[in-house]
């Protein structure tokens, strides 16, 4: 981290990171990482229950990481901060080289 964040600012960060701990959640963000989609469209991608994938959509949406907006009777949602996606790709491709430096040769 570049500067000492405040309790406060700490805290916010966290949640972030948190609300990133979900494997539904991350695909979710995989989901939408295509674009604007409804929740019906989200759950069908993300093979969960509506009620599950709504709670985990909230949890992303409290958290700043996805925006919603209602269109009609349907309530689309969206990344909302694109960096998220710059993170997971980040993390996954240090995942992905931790575990070949992991793999005993062959």
């Amino acid at each position: 981290m570049a500067a000492r964040l405040s309790e406060g600012m700490l805290e916010l960060v966290a949640r972030r990171f948190r609300a990133l701990g979900e494997m539904q959640r991350l695909r979710i963000i995989q989901v939408l990482e295509q674009g604007e989609k409804s929740v019906g469209e989200i759950v069908a991608a993300a093979a969960g229950s509506q009620s599950n994938i709504s709670r985990h959509l909230q949890a992303l949406y409290d958290a700043g990481l996805v925006s919603r907006r209602r269109d009609g009777n349907s309530v689309l949602y969206e990344i909302a901060d694109p960096i998220v996606l710059e993170l997971c790709a980040l993390v996954c491709k240090r995942t992905e080289k931790h575990i070949m430096q992991r793999l005993p040769n062959v």
